[in-house]
């Protein structure tokens, strides 16, 4: 009987302390246990506030275990009869949009996140509120929305955690290009994001000039002196303040000048004259060195002579050559490579640059991804170009969104009509079709349905191909089908296309360098002068222009990954292991003419 006594005591004693401990964690913050207590908590508590607290931690345990249907209907419930206390109607949106987020969309969920300007919250609430609308933000690729709400967010972590929140708002501004940051720079509501905007501006504005840098961030430090950045500037920032930039006197430029390849090179010759010519230093001097006698002599010439920066060679032999000459110095003349190995030891003064058609289709991949493509379809040449260019763009797919891209590989003539209606699921259909005639007679009237499931085509071609390519696509969508976004490369682009075959390119987005995107005086003058020269020459031409412009940038675009130059090849920056990467221009025919985009 005592010990009977004693386990019913036990036992009575620990329902006690767990109802005990259950009532004090009314708190909002999380939900630490299953939601069957919470509901029985609430069933029991005779007031309406306390009431409230246990259904929304009901509602927040079942959302965590994935219960949203559970969680939807006591949200509705409740939804009339809830007492008018911000905290908890704050609480109440925060989970709706949650709910939102993971049965509809990132977009439904922000419409349902909005809290009043007016109510009154604990710190832990708008630390929430800020940090999952930068979630949302951040799912819907607005970066600059992103950016202000870490910045709010800031406002309500301790200062341990701010260092975190401050590298992820530097991370963000990198890539975003010096319009954009500047365009939104001023907002006086929200001193903390502007200053952000003001000195990523700043900094890519500045960059390659370290005396106006250092200039415009004292600027910056003494109107912004409570700012997280102020305190301490970003690692980034601080490397390239010490950088010092290239200010070469005698600069060589190593290029196929005689021989077979000459022709390839000279578009680059007259870009580098070209841009010598416009606008730079007169007291630099420019010399060319012929490596069509080798390439090891034409280097050895030009140091020979004094020079303090080489550019080129462009040849890939050439440039795995004096690679390998160059791994076994101790200290080499800084340099830009106008082209780029597989495989290469990255050294601190080394610089690829290239036009690269596997660059280009990683950049297409992130054209994609902010354009808000989920599901797109590759239709490439199956040719070494295309195959590289489909690697590339799978790639950065993949590090994009964890998904894989679906690849279909053509062949030229009849073979790229197969392969089109493949990849479109035609051939299934029509299949289907022809088994139902079968069965139901040939009178059944019928049309084919195309893929569903897709929402961009990313055409990998040359512009030949492009031409039978475009039609085979228009024709076998289904009329049930809602139209898709079409894109492809500058490779695709036809040569002085006529209206007709620009009509015939409608509604499809081709990436190029920006140069080659719209008419100029500068565009219409090199018609004029090498009136022969094709799209890929006039390219080859504006690398050589940007060449030149770029020697002394280098340096600090190396140090600081977020500055862009605005070239006439695209935005270029310089990633750490010394590879120029290019963002191009996109372009839509429209009504039979390419716009800009």
């Amino acid at each position: 009987m005592i010990f009977s006594v004693l386990l019913v005591g036990c036992a009575t004693e620990q329902q006690r302390k767990q109802r005990e401990y259950v009532e004090i964690s009314t708190s909002l913050v999380a939900a630490e246990h299953p939601a069957k207590i919470y509901l029985t908590e609430a069933k029991n508590s005779s007031l309406p506030e306390k009431r409230d607290r246990y259904l929304l931690l009901a509602a927040h345990a079942y959302i965590n275990n994935g219960n949203v249907n559970s969680a939807t209907n006591i949200l509705t419930s409740m939804q009339k009869s809830m007492v008018n206390v911000p905290t908890l109607q704050a609480e109440h949106i925060y989970l709706r949009a949650r709910i939102a987020e993971k049965t509809t969309s990132s977009e439904a969920a922000l419409d349902i996140l909005q809290y009043p300007p007016h109510w009154q919250l604990p710190r832990w609430q708008m630390a929430s509120y800020h940090q999952y609308k930068a979630k949302l933000f951040k799912n819907t690729q607005q970066s600059i929305d992103q950016v202000k709400q870490l910045s709010l967010l800031s406002n309500y972590l301790p200062k341990s955690e701010t260092t975190t929140v401050n590298n992820v708002i530097w991370a963000i501004l990198q890539p975003l290009q010096e319009e954009t940051v500047q365009s939104f720079m001023r907002d006086p509501s929200n001193p903390i994001f502007a200053g952000w905007l003001q000195l990523s501006y700043i900094a890519k504005h500045y960059a390659v000039e370290p005396t106006q840098l250092v200039r415009y961030l004292g600027e910056w430090q003494r109107n912004n002196p409570y700012h997280p950045a102020a305190i301490k500037l970003p690692a980034d920032l601080e490397k390239a303040l010490s950088a010092k930039p290239f200010r070469p006197q005698n600069i060589a430029v190593l290029l196929p000048l005689t021989g077979p390849r000459a022709a390839v090179a000279e578009p680059i010759r007259q870009g580098i004259l070209a841009s010598y010519l416009s606008e730079y230093d007169i007291n630099v001097a420019i010399n060319f060195y012929d490596t069509q006698l080798g390439i090891l002599a034409a280097y050895n010439e030009a140091v020979t002579q004094g020079a303090e920066f080489i550019i080129g060679p462009l040849l890939p032999n050439e440039v795995e050559e004096l690679q390998k000459i160059n791994d076994k110095q101790k200290s080499t003349i800084p340099q830009l490579y106008l082209n780029q190995t597989e495989h290469f030891n990255p050294q601190p003064n080394q610089f690829y640059f290239s036009l690269s058609p596997a660059q280009e289709a990683s950049d297409a991949a992130h054209k994609l991804f902010s354009d808000g493509v989920k599901l797109p379809l590759l239709l490439a040449s199956n040719d070494p170009i295309g195959k590289r260019m489909a690697d590339s763009f799978k790639q950065t797919w993949l590090s994009l969104t964890s998904n894989h891209a679906e690849v279909h590989y053509y062949d030229a003539g009849d073979q790229m009509k197969v392969t089109v209606q493949t990849a479109l699921g035609v051939n299934d259909s029509q299949a289907r079709i022809s088994r139902m005639r079968d069965l139901l007679g040939s009178r059944l009237e019928s049309d084919f349905r195309s893929r569903q499931d897709i929402d961009a085509i990313y055409l990998i071609s040359g512009s030949q191909d492009l031409a039978l390519l475009k039609p085979f696509l228009d024709v076998n969508f289904s009329v049930f089908s809602t139209p898709i976004a079409l894109y492809t490369s500058s490779r695709s682009r036809v040569e002085n296309e006529s209206s007709q075959t620009a009509q015939d390119l409608n509604n499809l987005m081709i990436s190029d360098i920006p140069w080659l995107m719209r008419q100029s005086s500068e565009t219409q003058l090199v018609s004029e002068l090498w009136s022969s020269w094709s799209n890929s020459q006039k390219r080859l031409y504006v690398m050589g222009f940007d060449s030149l412009e770029l020697v002394n940038r280098l340096a600090q675009m190396r140090a600081f990954p977020g500055y862009q130059f605005m070239g006439r090849s695209g935005a270029l920056s310089v990633k750490p292991n010394g590879v120029i990467e290019r963002q191009l221009s996109w372009g839509k025919y429209t009504q039979g003419q390419l716009k800009p985009l």
